[in-house]
């Protein structure tokens, strides 16, 4: 029978393997080099490397960058746009806004279609559904010989109205098909049938063209893991932190396009629960960037938009991620003004940071902590060796020197600065949500989170640390624990108290019968099937609204609009219970549950004497300091040690500062205690 399961993360630099066995318990990982010409291979490689059977994996669950690095890259294939009369600058447009308002010489990166590939259908279709003006057909059909004629076969159907009636899209696909057997055709009002055409337009192009990309590579990894001997369906994780099945990716491949990035954020939703922790924030900090995401209410903050690119948003539910250039390879640099920064410039894995001797010379984050003793001139168990000596003289030649510095100064200078923009950015997504830090734990995982998390936690008064038992590969497992998932929506305008309860149980059970349909096209039915109803809601004469939890009873309306008079309250400081509430839009989350891996918990050894393996001198807030440094894969359950301490193993090291204690839980993380 099988009994595996395996869980899948492409990352930048590395593929990781997570494998959990249902018989033993037990869990174990792996990592091979990503090859980004063809990620299938470094998967491929990982199944290899793990020494796994397919015919035994009861579950291959896979978080993907393809989607991502195909947006950022524009590597597309040939596309176009068919839109109304008088559209087709939508999406160049956009919404007349800018990244930075002060540059007028930084230009917003052009729309995903060029203006040439976007041509002009006559039709029109008023707000509430409407016909206006028919759709030509005639029109249609001559754009439709003309993309055959290009050979272009990846089109996006983008009509002003469609939301409120879709006929005419509908139609013009048939069209298109009609002419070119073998074009993949997205509609937007299957995608985003949502009011505003500048969202709805580019979430859909951006479907379009990454629909032959995604679902090429996806349905090729399909092929070979059932060659391979895998029965069981291949499952993609998307940005809303749910998982898609192969046929659903081929309709909707834009929800991929935060995959990787999501999987640290259900991993660390699953860490702070086994922990007891209902408030999270985690800091993902890897060689080039640093992923932070916030667990509240023992929930993923999801975002309603989002973008991989400024400019170009894709409306989709979202775990809510806030990257910054802050990670192992980030270089650290002397401004214009005289002041030291350090990223959002990398030094990447070629040619690495001055102490891999890979010619690179500029100091690095990770320059920095070897230079303070934080990290140990061995990498990876040994597969690597880093040589203090060229750490020391990149921080001396390009920091010290200059700023009139000693050595370990300016090295603890470096350091500091990283962790004051990572917790800027814990800032940013807690406390201008309506959330203290204090109340929260800090997970810290990644290759290099466990180096920095504490200091950053201290930067935020966080009173606790939680570390991963394998915090490189952290995200990979998150990838094991998510469901299938489908976020549906509806347009529904007008003020709450005065619309038709019926027709809002209406629209909900429209919505579900879709639901049904493509969780029973998934495979999922009867009892694994979860139907989450929610409600986007605005005080009138606002723009921006908030997306709340509706009941089916009689009184969910009344309770939602409680909910959404407190939610306002927490994210921007007031409520207005006079002020009449205004209904935007109804959501429906369609959930199929999966089989999840039953952890299974440590035995404590309240007693444990744990010795270290060697002793280090480790420079702390200006001193040098006579640093135990132990092993994490020796130091058994219950154990704890008193700060200032080093743990150090295969994919991360930990550091435990001084007025700090660290204890092993039953799940093997190390739980970190600020100390006053």
């Amino acid at each position: 029978m099988a009994q595996l399961r395996v869980a899948v993360d492409v990352g930048g630099t590395f593929t990781d393997v997570c494998i959990f066995d249902d018989d033993s318990k037990t869990m174990r990982v792996t990592k091979v080099p990503s090859t980004p010409h063809d990620p299938m291979i470094a998967v491929m490689n990982g199944v290899e490397r793990g020494e796994i059977n397919l015919a035994d994996v009861s579950l291959f669950s896979h978080g993907t960058t393809v989607a991502t690095n195909a947006l950022i890259t524009r590597r597309f294939p040939k596309a176009a746009l068919v839109t109304t009369e008088g559209f087709r600058d939508v999406i160049e447009i956009r919404d007349g806004t800018k990244d930075d308002l002060w540059d007028a010489y930084n230009d917003v990166p052009g729309p995903y279609i060029a203006r040439r590939d976007r041509f002009e259908v006559a039709e029109r279709i008023d707000y509430a559904g409407n016909v206006v003006t028919p759709l030509d057909e005639a029109k249609a059909r001559d754009v439709a010989r003309l993309l055959k004629k290009r050979g272009t076969t990846t089109i996006a159907v983008c009509f002003l109205n469609s939301f409120a009636n879709s006929s005419h899209e509908l139609r013009m696909r048939e069209i298109l098909e009609e002419e070119i057997p073998e074009a993949t055709v997205t509609t937007s009002a299957e995608i985003l049938p949502e009011m505003f055409e500048y969202g709805r337009f580019n979430t859909a192009v951006a479907n379009a063209v990454l629909a032959p990309l995604v679902s090429g590579y996806v349905n090729r990894l399909a092929t070979a893991l059932e060659e391979g001997g895998y029965k069981g369906d291949l499952l993609l994780l998307h940005s809303g932190g749910g998982s898609m099945t192969p046929r659903m990716v081929e309709r909707f491949p834009v929800r991929l396009a935060a995959s990787g990035i999501a999987a640290g954020a259900i991993s660390a939703q699953h860490i702070a629960s086994q922990c007891g922790y209902s408030h999270a924030v985690s800091l993902d900090m890897g060689g080039t960037s640093t992923d932070i995401s916030l667990v509240a209410d023992g929930e993923v903050r999801v975002t309603q938009e989002w973008e991989v690119e400024y400019g170009h948003p894709i409306i989709f539910p979202s775990i809510e991620v806030l990257t910054i250039g802050a990670g192992g390879g980030s270089l650290a640099h002397i401004d214009i003004a005289g002041s030291l920064r350090n990223g959002p410039q990398s030094a990447g894995a070629d040619p690495g940071p001055a102490c891999y001797d890979g010619g690179g010379t500029k100091p690095t984050n990770t320059d920095a902590n070897i230079v303070l003793g934080r990290l140990g001139t061995d990498l990876a168990g040994g597969a690597k060796t880093l040589k203090k000596d060229l750490a020391a003289k990149a921080i001396m030649e390009h920091i010290a020197e200059p700023l009139g510095m000693g050595l370990e100064e300016a090295a603890e200078a470096i350091v500091r600065v990283a962790n004051a923009n990572m917790a800027d950015a814990v800032r940013l997504i807690s406390i201008r949500r309506g959330y203290d830090p204090r109340d929260f734990a800090l997970l810290a995982f990644g290759g290099a989170g466990a180096l920095h998390g504490v200091d950053v936690a201290r930067e935020l008064n966080i009173p606790a640390v939680i570390v991963p038992p394998n915090p490189g590969v952290t995200s990979a497992m998150g990838c094991l624990l998510v469901d299938i998932q489908h976020d549906l929506s509806t347009m529904v305008t007008g003020l709450a108290s005065e619309v038709d309860t019926a027709d809002i149980e209406q629209r909900f059970k429209e919505l579900e019968v879709e639901a049904e349909a493509r969780l029973r096209h998934e495979g999922v039915t009867g009892d694994q099937a979860v139907l989450q109803r929610l409600v986007s809601m605005r005080y009138a004469g606002q723009w921006r609204s908030l997306v709340v939890p509706m009941g089916s009873d009689d009184n969910a309306l009344h309770t939602a609009i409680e909910a959404f008079h407190q939610q306002h309250e927490r994210e921007f400081a007031f409520r207005n219970d006079e002020a009449p509430v205004e209904i935007y839009q109804l959501q429906l989350k369609a959930i199929g549950k999966t089989p999840k891996p039953n952890f299974e918990a440590a035995t404590l050894e309240p007693n444990a004497e744990v010795s270290p393996i060697e002793n280090r001198q480790v420079y702390f807030d200006g001193e040098w300091h006579d640093t135990p440094v132990y092993q994490r894969e020796t130091t058994p359950a219950g154990s704890k040690i008193q700060g200032p301490a080093i743990i150090n193993q295969l994919d991360s090291t930990t550091v435990v500062p001084p007025q700090c204690r660290a204890e092993i839980d039953e799940w093997l993380n190390i739980r970190i205690y600020l100390e006053d």
